[in-house]
């Protein structure tokens, strides 16, 4: 057995690369989505029940702070997660794996990620 091991396992004081970072973000996002499905599944049976049902969530995204906020989340995340998807695509093709272009393409995929949440926050609100 190894005796030379690393000591310093709290996760808050280790440095992440910025890569690892947009990886992480990109799991983070899915989980999002996966658990947001609930929310737009149950606007989109109560909009296909009735003409009333229809009009009930129409005016639930248009009043409701709770409801905008929940879709501009789930569209932010949404964009994102096909940035980083894209990104996870390139790379699988065998461009941008060394450490210079794989930290350049992480800032891009969150360069593309907090413009996507600002226009979709626009265009939310």
């Amino acid at each position: 057995m190894n005796k030379i091991r690393p000591v310093n396992l709290d996760l808050r004081t280790i440095k992440q690369p910025l890569p690892a970072i947009s990886s992480i973000l990109h799991r983070v996002t899915g989980v999002i989505l996966f658990v947001g499905i609930a929310f737009m599944l149950f606007a989109f049976d109560l909009s296909l029940e009735s003409q009333q049902g229809f009009d009930a969530v129409v005016d639930m995204f248009e009043n409701s702070f709770f409801a905008k906020l929940i879709t501009w989340g789930l569209v932010s995340c949404l964009l994102y997660h096909l940035f980083a998807g894209v990104k996870h695509l390139i790379m699988d093709c065998g461009y941008c794996e060394e450490l210079e272009s794989g930290t350049l393409a992480a800032k891009v995929t969150l360069g593309a990620g907090v413009a996507a949440v600002i226009l979709s926050g626009v265009w939310v609100w």
